[in-house]
Formats: structure tokens, C-alpha cells, sequence
């Protein structure tokens, strides 16, 4: 996968690209984003997925022995460090010749503090309530992130999408509640779910920003700039975890741990979310984050933790049937 400049702005004339080329024309910048650059997107989107999907069980290990305000922002912070080391040894300038901060600086607070709101509103709802039925309310992001999109991009969502996005979001909860008809007709709203709620429509937002924002940096430079955003708004809010966490005597799972979600699902998921939010619509995007449940089964199954009964499979099949059909529904 690129990471020089052409992965951040693709741009064409419309009358050299062949005629059978699908093509997205981007509301900004009046970029051009042919078959391949989107199919690229999608293949970044399921990585993504993969590795958050991951990163719960990684998080697990580590949760009760750190704050997890603490963790986040010491990640968020080393994330950042990774990728100004990645833009460093790849010729990415983070700015331009004689600036101190980026072009416009509003924008990476906006995009962090959205993130930073995602990530506090989860830890407390996951003091009042489950983590089921918060899972539940992740679910609605796509379809939110959809909203955004219209919004902020003008975006069109096709009946087909609709449809689409309905049925993977049907099939995710179903996986959630572990097919239990009565635990998924019991779920009852909160002030827990309606706290993490909050967060699900920042991290909606997110999506159709990122592109509507984005003035024509390099992929490493923008995830740079925003995982930095992040980590201060994060610092601010976990300040008291991360002054009274033994940060030199935790024990060394807390550290594996920590190294994983700091590289892989903190940096990298954020290079590629950036990576697929300029090549595909928000709706398309987001969607992606259906496939957690699924691979989670796969990774507890492979692990030896266990696999699911026949019921919760095969709604993680008819999620991933849907998400087929999303990718390849035209975007309006």
C-alpha cells in the first residue's frame, strides 16, 4: 500500500480513464477515484476490522490493571510518535517549510476531539452498563455515519445501501446477543447506552470529515496531526489516571498489550480508516465495522476459546452477505 502523497490525492482527467472505468468523483478537490483506488479502500476497511476486532482481546488482558482512560491516552500519544517516525523514514513532511503546525490546525482538533468524546463516552458507559447492549449501540454508526455523509458531502445512499445497511445491521446485533431472541427483546435503553450513544454519532462524524477536511496532505502527515489531537484531548480527560498509574511497575501483559493497540489498532486502523474515507462514501466505510462480531468468533473459535452455536453464525453470515452487496452497490 502507497504511503507517499498519490495515496493521499487521486486525482485524473475524466476523459483519459477508460470507459468501463467505475469512477467516484469527490466532492472536494475535484478528485477522480477509479476502480482500483476504491477496491483498495474496501480491502483497507476489512483489515481494519480484523485488527479492532483483535484488539478486544487484547484489551481484555490489559483492562484490569490500568485505568483505561490512562491506556487510551498513552496509546493515542504513542501512536502518534509511530507515525511521525513513519512520515520521518518516508520523506512525509508533517509540515510545510517554516510553519510550526499544520495548515489550518482547527481541523485535527475537531477530528481528535470527536474521537477523544468516542473513547470517554465508552469507559463511561461501560461503568453502567454492559458491554451487549453497548455493543448494540456501536451497530447504529454506519447508518449514522450515512447520515453525516449526505450532510457533509452530499452523499447519496441508494435503496440498495439502505437496504443493505439495514439487513448487516439486523445480522450484527443478532451476533451481539448471541442469537438469544428474549436477551435482544429485554434490551432496554439507559443512561449508560444513551451516554455511549453520544459517542457512536462523534465517531459517525468522523468518517465523511476526514475527506470533507482533508486539504490534499499525505495520509501519514493527516493520521499524524490527528492522533496527536486525540492524545491531548484524551490526556485532558484521563489526566488523574495517568498521574497515579505505576507506569514502571505494571505487569508485562499491560506492556504486549499496550505495544499492540498502540501500533496496530491505534496508528495503523487510523492510516487506513483515513486511507478508505478518501476512496469511498461514509456509509460504505463504517459499515465495515459490522464485520467485528464476526471475526471476533473466528479469533475466539481459532484461538480454543470456543465457537459459537449454529443460530449466532449464521447471523454473522447474513452480515457479511449484506456488506457484499453494500460494496458492490452503486453509490448513488
Amino acid at each position: 500500500m502507497p504511503t507517499g502523497p498519490r495515496t493521499q490525492t487521486i486525482q485524473a482527467q475524466s476523459q483519459n480513464l477508460p470507459n468501463n472505468t467505475e469512477t467516484t468523483r469527490s466532492p472536494h478537490h475535484g478528485q477522480v477515484i477509479d476502480g482500483r483506488e476504491k477496491l483498495r479502500g474496501h480491502f483497507a476497511m476489512i483489515l481494519f476490522a480484523l485488527l479492532i476486532s483483535a484488539s478486544f482481546s487484547f484489551g481484555a488482558l490489559a483492562a484490569p490493571h490500568i485505568d483505561p482512560g490512562a491506556l487510551s491516552a498513552s496509546r493515542f500519544m504513542l501512536a502518534a510518535i509511530v507515525m511521525g517516525l513513519i512520515a520521518f523514514f518516508t520523506g512525509n513532511k508533517l509540515v510545510e517549510r517554516g510553519q510550526i503546525l499544520p495548515k489550518s490546525p482547527q481541523r485535527f482538533l475537531v477530528l481528535g476531539a470527536l474521537m477523544g468524546v468516542y473513547f470517554v463516552t465508552m469507559f463511561e458507559a461501560l461503568k453502567i452498563a454492559s458491554p451487549v447492549s453497548t455493543g448494540a449501540v456501536f451497530t447504529l454508526m454506519p447508518m449514522i455515519s450515512a447520515a453525516f455523509g449526505v450532510l457533509f458531502l452530499a452523499q447519496r445512499v441508494s435503496p440498495r445501501m439502505m437496504i443493505s445497511l439495514l439487513i448487516a445491521a439486523a445480522g450484527a446485533v443478532w451476533v451481539i446477543f448471541r442469537g438469544d431472541l428474549n436477551a435482544l427483546l429485554s434490551f432496554n435503553i439507559g443512561t449508560g447506552e444513551m451516554t455511549f450513544f453520544v459517542g457512536v454519532v462523534c465517531h459517525g462524524a468522523y468518517a465523511p470529515l476526514v475527506r470533507k477536511l482533508n486539504r490534499g496532505e499525505p495520509v501519514v502527515m493527516f493520521s499524524f496531526w490527528t492522533l496527536l489531537a486525540c492524545a491531548v484531548v484524551l490526556t485532558i480527560y484521563a489526566a488523574w489516571g495517568i498521574v497515579s498509574t505505576d507506569w514502571l511497575n505494571l505487569p508485562a501483559v499491560v506492556y504486549w498489550a499496550g505495544l499492540y493497540l498502540t501500533i496496530f489498532t491505534t496508528a495503523l486502523t487510523f492510516f487506513l480508516l483515513q486511507y478508505a474515507s478518501l476512496r469511498l462514501p461514509a456509509s460504505k466505510v463504517m459499515s465495515y465495522g459490522y464485520l467485528t462480531p464476526s471475526f471476533i468468533i473466528v479469533i475466539e473459535g481459532v484461538s480454543g476459546r470456543g465457537w459459537v452455536n449454529p443460530s449466532v453464525a449464521l447471523g454473522a453470515l447474513v452480515t457479511v452477505i449484506a456488506l457484499l452487496v453494500l460494496a458492490f452497490a452503486k453509490e448513488g
